[in-house]
């Protein structure tokens, strides 16, 4: 008997949010909105977005002992998230500003505080979690050899599902472990590197394939999704929504997904779970403040698929994984 749905291991930062009619280009400098303060970070998104939906969650996580990190450990245990893996200390609590223009898009700069000293060491303490976690979920704004030994702690049996966000080449180890891999255009690209030599995502999907991961998903934006596995690959239809902001969209989706597979879903029938769960939380501001119920996600059920803007990971801004209209954090 598992004691979690799901255990999130990542980053926890506090997000900077300011309104712009438009982003600066270089040298430019442009007026926003009130400048607004939201608990964030990859991690700490997907923790809350899978507690939110019901699933008993856990997150291993380092954070400030200042006031970001208070308000970032607030917004976990509001959200009935088990906080004990979270570890106070080291460095400052990791902040990412963000702008938001009209669209809904956003573009995100992140300086990783306290995330950067998650370590294999801390990790390795935290062998208790990973032996009672259905489904482990990880990204990369920790440091890449923590995610390595995060995989090295898997338990027999669990589930590991990897958003490489930022991207950036994995090792081989890493690779056979993902169940899926979950990139948008852009990380596939990334990963890919020299490898893409086709256009068309169903090549990429068969590639990504072929360098280890037990199955896929890439996010399409208008497009959908594609589920790939040894069986085949399938493309997942979006949903349509007005967006209002794309914010931790993408990370809404990844623990959406993780969690129906480790309720034992299949593949392209939790992706489109999923999609459903990250156009529900670009229809509010914030990254978790909008993350949806179970029951709000439910009332998307009826919507026409196929003709949303955009389905969560899409966009290629900050390479998070994106709601309709762009990335998220």
């Amino acid at each position: 008997m598992y004691d979690y749905d799901l255990l999130v291991v990542g980053s926890a930062n506090a997000d900077l949010v300011i309104g712009v009619e438009r982003r600066p280009e270089a040298g430019e400098t442009v007026l926003g909105s009130d400048l607004a303060v939201h608990p964030g970070g990859k991690g700490a998104n997907q923790a809350v977005a899978a507690a939110r939906l019901g699933a008993r969650t856990a997150l291993l996580a380092r954070v400030g002992d200042d006031a970001y990190g208070r308000l970032l450990l607030d917004s976990q245990r509001a959200a009935g998230v088990d906080t004990v893996g979270v570890l106070v200390g080291g460095a400052p609590t990791g902040v990412a500003l963000i702008t938001v223009d009209p669209s809904g898009d956003n573009s995100i700069v992140v300086s990783p505080g306290a995330n950067g000293r998650l370590t294999p060491a801390d990790v390795r303490a935290a062998a208790c979690l990973f032996q009672g976690s259905r489904v482990v979920s990880a990204q990369l704004e920790i440091p890449l050899e923590t995610v390595v030994e995060v995989v090295r702690s898997l338990a027999e049996g669990s589930r590991f599902v990897l958003n490489p966000s930022p991207p950036r080449p994995l090792p081989a180890e890493v690779l056979a472990a993902c169940d899926p891999l979950i990139v948008n255009e852009h990380e596939a690209k990334v990963v890919l590197g020299e490898a893409r030599v086709s256009e068309r995502p169903e090549d990429w999907a068969r590639l990504l394939l072929a360098k280890g991961p037990r199955s896929v998903v890439i996010t399409l934006g208008a497009q959908g999704a594609l589920a790939a596995s040894a069986e085949g690959v399938e493309r997942v239809p979006s949903t349509k929504v007005d967006a209002v902001d794309t914010t931790g969209a993408g990370d809404a989706f990844t623990a959406a997904l993780a969690w129906r597979l480790g309720r034992g879903s299949g593949l392209a029938e939790a992706a489109a779970y999923a999609a459903r769960v990250g156009a529900a939380a670009v229809t509010r501001e914030g990254a978790q403040e909008s993350f949806p119920t179970a029951e709000e996600v439910e009332a998307l059920c009826c919507a026409g698929p196929g003709d949303a803007s955009r389905t969560p990971g899409a966009g290629s801004d900050d390479g998070s994984g994106a709601g309709p209209r762009g990335e998220s954090r």
